[in-house]
C-alpha cells in the first residue's frame, strides 16, 4: 500500500480549487492595482515610497480597498490550501499560517502607515524615522503577517518533498531568504522592500495554482 506521506496529492475538489483561485489572485490584484496608484497619484515615487503610503491622501481609499480586498483573497486561500492539504503534511500549520498573513492585510486596511518622503503632497522630504501610534500597528502587523508567509513556504516545502515535488520544495525554502533580503536591503532603497513583498506574494500565487491543479 502506498504510503500517505509519499502520495502524489489528490484532485482538489471543485470548491478547493476556487478557493485556491481566489488565493492566487490575491498577489497580482494587489501589486497591479498599487503600481497603477503609484502611476497616477501626484508625488510618488517607487524608489522612495512605499506601496502602503498609497493609502494616504484624498484618493487612499483605493489603497484601503486594496488592501481590505487582497485580505480576504488571502485568507479564502488559506481555506482553500486547509482544504487541499487534508491529513497530509504541512496541512496544519501552513494554512494557519497563510491566514495569519491575510489578517496582516485587514490590519493594514484599518492602520494607515505615516506619511514621509514627500509623499503625499506637503509631507516632509525626509523618510519616516519617528511612528506614530497607527504607523506602529501597521509595520508590526506587516512585519508579522510577512514572517507568517515565509514559515508557511518552509511547511510547505515540508509538503512537496514528502510528495515527491524536490523542486519545489526547494524553491519553497529558498523564497523565504530572497523576501527577507529584501527587507533587510530597504533601508537602502524602498524598492528592495517592494521586490521582496511582490516576491512573497508571487511565490503563494504560484503554490496556490500548482495546489489546485
Amino acid at each position: 500500500m502506498t504510503n500517505t506521506l509519499t502520495a502524489a496529492p489528490l484532485a482538489a475538489a471543485p470548491a478547493t480549487r476556487t478557493l485556491l483561485t481566489a488565493g492566487a489572485l490575491a498577489g497580482p490584484l494587489f501589486l497591479t492595482a498599487g503600481l497603477l496608484q503609484g502611476l497616477a497619484r501626484e508625488g510618488f515615487d517607487f524608489s522612495r515610497n512605499a506601496i502602503s503610503q498609497l493609502a494616504l491622501g484624498d484618493a487612499g481609499w483605493i489603497q484601503t480597498a486594496n488592501f481590505l480586498l487582497a485580505g480576504i483573497l488571502v485568507l479564502a486561500g488559506a481555506a482553500g490550501l486547509h482544504q487541499a492539504l487534508r491529513n497530509r503534511p504541512g496541512g496544519t500549520w501552513a494554512p494557519r499560517l497563510i491566514a495569519v498573513f491575510g489578517a496582516s492585510f485587514l490590519l493594514s486596511s484599518a492602520f494607515e502607515a505615516d506619511p514621509g518622503a514627500g509623499f503625499p503632497v506637503g509631507a516632509p522630504e525626509d523618510r519616516v524615522t519617528e511612528l506614530s501610534a497607527h504607523g506602529t500597528v501597521h509595520m508590526v502587523g506587516g512585519s508579522v503577517g510577512y514572517l507568517a508567509l515565509c514559515a508557511a513556504f518552509l511547511v510547505l516545502a515540508r509538503h512537496f518533498a514528502a510528495t515527491g515535488r524536490r523542486g519545489w520544495a526547494i524553491a519553497s525554502r529558498l523564497m523565504p531568504l530572497g523576501v527577507l533580503a529584501g527587507f533587510a536591503g530597504s533601508g537602502a532603497t524602498v524598492m528592495a522592500f517592494t521586490a521582496g513583498a511582490a516576491l512573497g506574494l508571487a511565490w503563494l500565487s504560484t503554490v496556490a495554482v500548482r495546489l489546485s491543479a
